[in-house]
């Protein structure tokens, strides 16, 4: 299944959760998007696809200033695994949105 789309992630850090949208489109047959959260949108660097295995980077000013990145399993309409940086790894979860709503539901 593709994983282009809209997808609400969570991250669980040691100081709480954090919650985003992540965005993946194809062009001219590449896999790029952005991430937004925290008042601010980045772009994702290095997005790879090989089978279920959703992996990308991306760098965030807020809370603080870090290097992610981010390795999950993607299976249908849920996203799980894990972001990491100069912080132990964090939790990662998310859910695409479907329906022309926006409202986030998983697929089934």
């Amino acid at each position: 299944m593709p994983v282009e789309g809209t997808w609400d992630l969570s991250v669980s850090t040691p100081v709480g959760t954090i919650r985003g949208v992540l965005e993946l489109r194809r062009a001219h047959g590449v896999l790029t998007g952005a991430a937004h959260g925290a008042g601010e949108e980045v772009p994702l660097t290095d997005v790879v696809l090989d089978g279920d295995r959703l992996t990308w980077t991306q760098a965030v000013t807020k809370p603080v200033r870090l290097n992610l990145a981010f390795a999950a399993e993607v299976d249908g309409g849920t996203l799980t695994g894990t972001a990491a940086g100069r912080l132990p790894a964090s939790k990662v979860t998310g859910q695409r949105r479907t329906g022309r709503d926006g409202h986030a539901a998983a697929e089934r």
